[in-house]
């Protein structure tokens, strides 16, 4: 990890363990975990928002003045708006990203589920999302939310990372394979 991520994500562990604490404290998991999806989704979703936490041209009062607009209109739980306050005034946006990650690391962790980021050539239907999930909590022993992306550019199959296994059964990581042991062999 590089040095700018890992002190990133160091500043996003503190404000992530202190948040989730106070809203374990006050039993608002299933709340702040609402949250942290609906404030991926829109940090995801809008070029502003990315912008706004990533660009020293805010002010700290504009920064500051922007969240607490962003928590009022997305209803957002106390801790996890009063901290993102505190970001915004002590100028840690920057850490957004890796905060939202670490705080539904947490929040799964609580909850005994894992989460599995799944790449695969093609939408997956629902079926086949409910028996991929269903196949790795057998074998975690855990319940398993699944991250979907689509990347055509596997042509087939998928990549499947989960916790520190990665399972690549793409048709593009196979002809890569394929094509090393042809350059072996010729």
């Amino acid at each position: 990890m590089s040095e700018p991520a890992s002190i990133s994500a160091s500043i996003a562990g503190r404000y992530a363990t202190a948040i989730f604490d106070l809203a374990q404290e006050a039993g608002g998991l299933d709340a702040l975990s609402s949250d942290v999806d609906a404030l991926r989704d829109a940090l995801n979703g809008s070029a502003d928002l990315r912008d706004l936490i990533s660009s020293p041209v805010y002010t700290r009062s504009q920064q500051e003045a922007a969240i607490a607009a962003l928590g009022a209109k997305m209803a957002l739980s106390a801790p996890l708006a009063n901290g993102l306050k505190l970001m915004a005034q002590k100028r840690r946006l920057f850490a957004l990203p890796q905060l939202l990650k670490g705080l539904a690391d947490a929040i799964a962790e609580a909850k005994g589920e894992m989460t599995a980021d799944v790449t695969s050539a093609s939408e997956l239907s629902a079926a086949q999302a409910d028996k991929l999930a269903a196949t790795l909590a057998k074998q975690t022993g855990k319940t398993v939310k699944l991250n979907v992306a689509v990347d055509e550019s596997l042509i087939g199959g998928m990549i499947v990372k989960l916790g520190s296994r990665m399972i690549d059964s793409s048709v593009k990581a196979k002809l890569a394979s394929l094509q090393n042991a042809m350059k072996e062999v010729g």
